[in-house]
């Protein structure tokens, strides 16, 4: 039997978690709760879901929350899953938290999202192949096609080589203590 989410505005989780009867579970990769959390979430990234514990509180509704609620909402099943009673999603997301005008924590100096690194470097050399190729030579064209081809070997495959050079980058790097 599948289980699903059921939603909640961000003003009533917000209330939940203010009066001790909810906590909240962000499903954000590290890199992207680092930027950006709402305070008091537990981190809990999707990608590792199975291999982290959700806490069993008794009397605490748990509530589930991405950037923007798709996220959590494809992952319903897999999330509602280890929770014994029922299980929420924070509608509408981080996002959504913020428009309402609810606090957010925020570290700008940590590191861009990788997804966010990924798309604005492809971008970028898709852009200047294209100019290049208008500009200079046609063969400049082939930069764009082989950064297509690798976006849509990474969309397929899961495995993403850009990404992973953009990790060695210092600024990607965790601080050595």
């Amino acid at each position: 039997m599948s289980k699903s989410l059921i939603a909640l505005k961000p003003e009533a989780v917000e209330q939940r978690v203010r009066q001790g009867h909810a906590l909240l579970i962000d499903i954000r990769e590290d890199d992207e709760f680092a930027r950006r959390h709402i305070p008091g979430a537990l981190s809990r990234p999707l990608s590792r879901f199975e291999a982290i514990a959700v806490p069993e509180m008794a009397e605490t509704d748990i509530i589930f929350m991405c950037r923007s609620g798709m996220r959590t909402a494809a992952n319903a099943d897999r999330l509602a899953g280890p929770v014994g009673g029922n299980a929420y999603v924070l509608s509408g997301g981080l996002d959504e938290w913020a428009r309402a005008g609810l606090p957010v924590e925020a570290n700008r100096k940590a590191p861009l999202e990788m997804m966010r690194q990924v798309q604005i470097v492809a971008g970028s050399l898709v852009l200047i192949g294209v100019v290049l190729g208008w500009l200079v030579s046609p063969l400049f064209f082939g930069l764009s096609a082989f950064v297509g081809a690798g976006l849509a070997f990474a969309g397929i495959s899961g495995f993403c080589g850009m990404a992973k050079v953009l990790a060695l980058l210092p600024w990607n790097r965790p601080a050595a203590i």
